[in-house]
């Protein structure tokens, strides 16, 4: 569809140059026409993004910022490939630029915290996560609060951790990260009851990894379900035999 777009916007210079022969060069675009373009080209760069092709997202992005420059979305989506890219001074420019012209848009404050979470300042962070939460239209709180409450774990504050990933699955009762992270919570503090009902709940909603079944095999040998957990063991070594997880029951380290 987006480049169907582009297509008949691409007919519509044309035809405007043969009507009065004048080169699409001189004439000047519109700002509403601009966004526009901005928005195609940013559409399709995320498009790219999504699919890996990061050198062909990064030449959508370029030409959507070169018809408008102050195309915040267009920095947004930059941030996120250079983050790939692991160029990171470039990727905090563009979030920077983003944030600067427009510093309430919910997205591109959660993506900064993101970044900045992976850069461990997480304090910092939480920062950009609760000002994208601030937007009542922000459609994906979730995330937010999700990734506040990774980055609260990787601190090591555990309670705040587990604060925001129940704020997440207020929103999203199915959100499969936010339920694991609280089965895996639930577990250290050996509160394994509370673990096997979360991971119960991630079984319904996601299929099963090699880090969910080995907690699985934990949590059930800690309630003394045997069956429970050569089911669990079975599946990790039919499904992931490669994994550390396997090698580690294998060797009975179970801790």
């Amino acid at each position: 569809m987006m480049i169907c777009l582009l297509g008949a916007l691409a007919g519509c210079v044309q035809q405007q140059v043969e009507t009065t022969n004048v080169s699409s060069r001189d004439t000047p675009i519109k700002p509403a026409d601009a966004q526009k373009r901005a928005k195609i080209h940013t559409d399709l760069g995320a498009g790219y993004y999504e699919r890996g092709q990061l050198g062909v997202a990064l030449d959508e992005l370029k030409e959507a910022l070169r018809v408008d420059p102050n195309y915040a979305p267009a920095y947004n989506v930059m941030g996120l490939v250079y983050m790939e890219l692991r160029e990171d001074g470039d990727a905090e420019r563009s979030f920077r630029r983003a944030l600067e012209i427009d510093p309430l848009d919910s997205d591109t404050n959660n993506n900064y915290g993101w970044f900045l979470c992976q850069h461990k300042h997480e304090d910092q962070s939480i920062k950009y996560f609760m000002t994208a939460l601030k937007n009542p239209l922000y459609a994906t709180p979730e995330k937010s609060y999700f990734n506040a409450g990774i980055c609260m774990r990787q601190k090591g504050d555990e309670q705040a951790a587990e604060e925001y990933f129940l704020k997440a699955l207020r929103i999203r009762p199915g959100l499969p990260q936010a339920l694991y992270n609280m089965a895996d919570l639930s577990y250290k503090r050996s509160k394994y009851t509370e673990a096997r009902a979360y991971l119960l709940k991630y079984q319904q909603v996601a299929p099963p990894n090699a880090e969910s079944l080995w907690l699985g095999v934990r949590t059930e040998r800690k309630l003394g379900n045997r069956d429970a957990e050569a089911s669990y063991a079975l599946q990790l070594r039919r499904k992931y035999p490669e994994s550390k997880e396997t090698q580690a029951l294998k060797k009975g380290q179970f801790e």
